[in-house]
């Protein structure tokens, strides 16, 4: 029935959606493995894509040629830009998403793409010859030979489902779990452990109060993810603000004895940063309140999705506090929320590639490293397949420096200190976050993805006229000068000092407060100085402008480090000769085995005299 493929890959969430798609773009054939093809790239949680440092992520999955931009876009309800006030490397794309016509639109453009085949079964087990994967076991039986296999599990792996004192097995709400797998892998030599994470209800719309909620509207211009052009939406659907109070709490609280998470029947971790309302309740005593999100789960439904009150309480109990929040005291349930915990592989046990150190050709991608978030799954997803289908050709892989991509840190934090909690991407996590912007993704990402085969000649187009654009804008910015009587009714308008003599437009777009678009209304030569650019080039131009001097101190701070990470260590580097180094700085470098000192300076633990040692030992 099979043929020998080049790249299996085993999962079709958002991580295995972008490994297959990267792989058969650049030339592999591909199997992607589902238990159900009825729900590819399914949204198990809210249905959003973005935030805070996760739209950075989406930005530069679409600038390396990936879909997850490009469905988003195709699929939004709402779009939202956050943190405008801000600086731009703090500017976030955010969209409320079309649960299932995401779903659709993924399969669609996956069913779409050239050499990649589709099979719906359980994979229980590897084919390991000789340290290398060799393919993969269904659970029919079939032997599916391959050249390299990517793991994208998710929560499948011995997952388990808590709804109160109720426990059952599955990697999603009336899905089976995946068994088998987890076992052969420790077999070979992995470490696993066990992490959690939950949802809130999903209820019915039509049962809601919205008069007694805060409206929460999208953009007035709708922007997008994605650096091709996608058509968007022409309207917009509301998103809604509620509260939790004091009574909330105190009937959340009748079920804390029910609560599997403090009975002690869930092991795993959760995630830090989304915490249940339990947790929140628990955590925070001294609040007496707690924000929630009403989120629509698309254009053609009522159901909602409540976000904040994610919980494994009792149903009864869910359901009697959830009533006595504003707007919802005749709320009907869809389905109560529930804690799912499942396995996972610790990430320094793989390489920068994502290939695993204990068996070749084999890669990891998504919560099976620990990850939390459909974009934190996606990136790796888009990277293990593009280095799967490297491996198959014998060629180098491709590694993204922490100083290229918010992609290339969270790689790098996950193999070099591991994760004991579910991790999720921060804009905090990036100490080269001014460089890594939203905006200039396409400019960083799209030239070496374009060199290697996967971006699309029409990507490569577009970000060579938008260079030459902003440089253009830039020019005209240096060389045109604007008189005082042309702009200074303009400063008046937003309270701003006026001049006394003309000022080119480089100097005047430095003021706070004072932008590109707010001139070009009021200001004539500024609207011909614009005239026949995209939105897109003049903002790059403004920021690049605006903030060169912030710009240029984190490129020379990136020079100055590049010493460490151009130092590579041998891969069979024996740490024990090296006497001076301390016993738990031994035990951890050989653990993670670092590829750069650069590498091994971010391991926890490691600390700037052990760096030197190892520097002046690999000298010698």
């Amino acid at each position: 029935m099979f043929q020998e493929y080049d790249v299996i890959v085993v999962g079709a969430g958002h991580a295995g959606c972008e490994a297959a798609a990267a792989a058969a773009n650049m030339g592999s054939n591909v199997l992607l493995v589902t238990m159900n093809l009825q729900t590819i790239a399914q949204m198990s949680c809210n249905p959003a894509m973005g935030g805070i440092a996760k739209g950075q992520i989406v930005r530069e999955i679409d600038a390396l040629g990936g879909y997850s931009g490009i469905v988003s876009d195709a699929s939004m309800i709402q779009f939202r830009m956050l943190n405008r006030s801000k600086g731009p490397a703090m500017w976030s794309p955010r969209s409320q998403n079309d649960r299932m016509l995401f779903s659709q639109k993924w399969r669609e453009m996956l069913e779409e793409t050239e050499r990649v085949d589709f099979y719906q079964d359980m994979v229980k087990a590897l084919i390991v010859e000789n340290g290398k994967v060799k393919g993969v076991i269904t659970g029919l039986g079939h032997e599916i030979k391959a050249k390299a296999v990517v793991l994208t599990n998710g929560t499948f792996l011995n997952g388990v489902i808590h709804i109160g004192e109720k426990r059952f097995g599955g990697g999603r709400v009336a899905e089976r779990a995946a068994e088998g797998l987890t076992e052969q892998l420790v077999s070979l030599g992995f470490q696993s452990d066990r992490l959690k994470t939950g949802t809130p209800p999903r209820v019915d719309g039509r049962s809601l109060d919205y008069s007694k909620m805060e409206e929460q509207r999208g953009d007035e211009i709708i922007g997008g993810f994605s650096y091709l052009d996608v058509e968007k939406p022409k309207t917009q659907r509301s998103c809604w603000i509620t509260y939790t109070s004091t009574e909330v709490h105190d009937i959340l609280k009748t079920g804390f004895d029910r609560s599997p998470m403090y009975t002690g029947r869930i092991e795993g971790t959760g995630p830090r940063y989304c915490p249940s309302i339990e947790d929140k309740v628990n955590r925070f005593a001294e609040r007496d309140r707690h924000q929630l999100f009403v989120e629509p789960e698309g254009w053609n439904t009522v159901e909602i999705y409540v976000n904040g009150f994610s919980t494994s309480l009792p149903e009864e109990v869910q359901y009697e506090a959830l009533k006595k929040v504003p707007g919802f005291e005749k709320v009907r349930f869809f389905r109560p929320g529930y804690a799912i915990e499942y396995d996972f592989f610790p990430p320094t046990q793989l390489q920068y590639s994502l290939e695993t150190k204990e068996v070749e050709n084999l890669f990891f991608a998504g919560q099976i490293n620990g990850t939390t978030g459909y974009e934190e799954a996606a990136c790796q997803g888009i990277m293990a397949g593009i280095n799967a289908h490297l491996k198959t050709r014998n060629e180098k892989p491709f590694i993204l420096k922490r100083s290229e991509a918010y992609i290339g840190v969270l790689i790098d934090d996950l193999i070099s200190k591991g994760t004991q909690e579910p991790y999720r991407m921060f804009t905090s996590r990036a100490e080269f976050r001014t460089l890594l912007r939203q905006d200039n993704a396409d400019l960083r990402l799209t030239e070496m993805s374009y060199r290697m085969g996967l971006a699309s000649q029409e990507r490569m187009d577009k970000v060579i006229q938008k260079k030459q654009d902003v440089e253009a804008i830039k020019e005209k910015m240096g060389t045109t000068s604007l008189e005082p009587t042309e702009v200074n009714p303009f400063f008046e308008s937003i309270n701003s000092a006026a001049i006394m003599e003309k000022q080119k437009v480089e100097k005047i777009i430095l003021r706070p407060n004072v932008s590109l678009d707010q001139m070009r209304s009021k200001v004539n030569t500024i609207d011909q100085l614009l005239n026949g650019y995209s939105a897109e080039s003049i903002e790059q131009a403004e920021i690049q402008v605006k903030y060169q001097v912030y710009i240029d101190k984190e490129k020379d701070l990136v020079d100055r480090m590049k010493q460490l990470e151009d130092l590579e260590i041998p891969e069979q580097f024996d740490y024990k000769r090296i006497v001076a180094l301390g016993a738990e700085a031994r035990e951890k470098l050989l653990r993670v085995r670092p590829r750069t000192l650069g590498q091994a300076s971010r391991i926890s633990g490691i600390n700037p005299s052990d760096v030197q040692i190892l520097m002046v030992f690999m000298g010698r």
